[in-house]
């Protein structure tokens, strides 16, 4: 939604005059290779136009990422190497692939279907970072691992939290209590005392598996195992493997169609944490208070806009007209005559400084003429 709004990224895409002036310019103000990270489009002939572009422009090494710029969360399906393959073929440059990439094997098989040079690993890397290792290490290694190099390299606490959420994904869908302790701690040290515990509890779950027992939740490992997490579809309801109370209990991720009626009981984690914060707020819709439209474009418009508009429809008709609105804060008027002041205060200024000139070459003269005339 960040890079649909701001225009950037995937969503840059259809402007492929613009990549063009982007590439060739920062091949002639950096020293370093041009690289490019693209999604392909749905139609792999335009996919393969796109990426000949690029390197015509002056790209030297492109990473495909098989899937479209509308296959994200729990749209993102499986990537497409067809289009990967394509592009490969129709490319004289190195080209790195990125999609699918769960295991080891299937870093193998990828470069075997799309003859490509490099493979690349986003989620599948983050929960199990031994990925290309062709390990899977227990949980709380990796996290060990990890927490000891941020306290030798620190960071915003944010990333490291966000790093042991994709590390102990499927683990906190059983020990829930612990990952609610784990998004409210606001140090280091808290977050290496829950994965202690967090180590613990799945020690003592080992010290008591069953001979014959299985991973539940149709995993291919035990939770406290290093192992992809498969994205469930819009409508799936995502039977999470857990314990949670009672035996074999699983945990579903509330449906993405569900609508919160203002109760606590049916808010997002976001929505439940700001009830904590101001336990008056509601998040019923009905109550939300209703506001002006902009003449334009149909956005809440400013309550003291002079031109009855929103904030980017008044900046725009304010810097066509030269205008000011005070009650956004812009003064296009205002400054363009401040410049206008200033540009003809200098130029009083340059005339009072030639005139000054005149007066001393003049007296220079006179006074020239009168030591002659002494003499």
């Amino acid at each position: 939604m960040i890079a649909k709004r701001g225009h950037y990224g995937a969503f840059l895409q259809e402007e492929w005059k613009l990549l063009q002036k982007m590439i060739v310019l920062a091949n002639e103000k950096l020293s370093v290779p041009i690289t490019c990270k693209i999604r392909v489009f749905p139609e792999i002939g335009k996919t393969v136009k796109y990426a000949q572009l690029l390197e015509e422009a002056g790209c030297q090494l492109l990473t495909v990422h098989g899937r479209t710029k509308e296959q994200k969360g729990p749209l993102a399906g499986v990537a497409s190497w067809e289009h990967i393959q394509a592009v490969r073929k129709a490319v004289n440059i190195p080209v790195f692939a990125n999609g699918n990439i769960q295991y080891l094997s299937d870093v193998e098989q990828c470069i075997q279907k799309t003859g490509v040079q490099g493979v690349m690993s986003a989620e599948g890397n983050l929960h199990n970072p031994a990925l290309f290792e062709g390990r899977n290490p227990v949980v709380w290694e990796m996290a060990e691992e990890y927490l000891e190099i941020v306290q030798q390299y620190p960071c915003p606490l944010s990333y490291v939290r966000a790093h042991l959420f994709k590390l102990w994904h499927h683990t906190l869908q059983v020990h829930q209590h612990l990952r609610d302790e784990l998004a409210k701690v606001k140090t280091l040290e808290g977050l290496v005392a829950v994965n202690r515990e967090l180590k613990l509890h799945c020690q003592e779950e080992i010290a008591n598996l069953k001979e014959d027992e299985k991973p539940k939740g149709g995993l291919p490992f035990f939770h406290w195992i290093c192992q992809p997490y498969v994205r469930p579809g819009p409508k799936e309801v995502c039977k999470e493997n857990g314990t949670s109370g009672m035996e074999g209990s699983t945990r579903g991720k509330r449906a993405l169609e569900d609508e919160d009626d203002g109760n606590s009981d049916g808010l997002s984690k976001n929505k439940q944490k700001k009830k904590l914060r101001n336990p008056n707020k509601s998040f019923d819709p009905s109550l939300k208070p209703k506001y002006a439209k902009c003449d334009q474009c149909g956005n809440p418009k400013g309550n003291k806009c002079v031109f009855n508009l929103c904030r980017g429809c008044c900046k725009k008709r304010a810097f066509r007209e030269t205008a000011d609105c005070p009650g956004h804060g812009l003064l296009f008027k205002t400054k363009y005559e401040k410049s206008l002041s200033w540009k003809n205060g200098q130029s009083s200024l340059e005339n009072i400084e030639v005139t000054a000139q005149k007066g001393e070459v003049e007296e220079t003269i006179l006074l020239k003429e009168a030591i002659d005339g002494v003499a």
